[in-house]
């Protein structure tokens, strides 16, 4: 477990280096959010994956831990903006790639949230890795039985279809993600 809260700069900036790999992440234009990641992290919260995305207009640091997703967005010369997003109000998580960038979209149980401006190669990582979270969340929550597998697809289309039908997603949106899920 590394403890972002007593490690040394060089110690962080290696570790974000690791994570970063992970999702494929350069997390373009969040340097200075980077350093203030380890003040918003709670005690023991341990950070799996991080990215750069647009997100309220602006460029955002969204860390994944195991707890939560963190957004940090630090001001040119002063202020920091925070947002997060516990897992367990995560409902579903959707990628979508373009030529060069792309976008996620979180669905909780207090809104729904559009990353855009993703790099095209850290979206599927991301998204992957955000219901892996959720889904070992819930896991450690019941003793460790396992719940009803996120890679149902039935239960996929049916949230895809309410997200169509409530105009979060366009049709086209919906199509891309529907062959993705039925694998054609």
């Amino acid at each position: 477990m590394f403890d972002y809260k007593n490690a040394s700069e060089d110690e962080l900036k290696a570790e974000f280096q690791r994570i970063a790999k992970i999702c494929n992440s350069d997390s373009f234009g969040t340097k200075k959010e980077l350093k203030h990641l380890p003040d918003a992290l709670l005690d023991g919260e341990q950070v799996k994956a991080v990215l750069s995305g647009m997100f309220d207009g602006n460029t955002w640091l969204i860390a994944l831990t195991d707890l939560r997703i963190i957004f940090l967005d630090k001001g040119m010369l002063y202020g920091l903006k925070q947002a997060t997003i516990d897992l367990e109000q995560i409902s579903s998580v959707m990628g979508k790639s373009g030529m060069i960038m792309g976008e996620i979209w979180i669905n909780a149980t207090n809104g729904h949230f559009k990353i855009e401006s993703v790099a095209k190669s850290s979206v599927d990582p991301f998204a992957k890795m955000v219901q892996e979270q959720v889904q070992a969340l819930k896991n450690k929550g019941v003793g460790g039985a396992v719940n009803t597998p996120d890679s149902d697809p039935l239960a996929k289309l049916e949230k895809l279809s309410e997200l169509l039908e409530k105009g979060i997603l366009t049709p086209e949106e919906f199509a891309e993600q529907k062959a993705k899920i039925l694998g054609s």
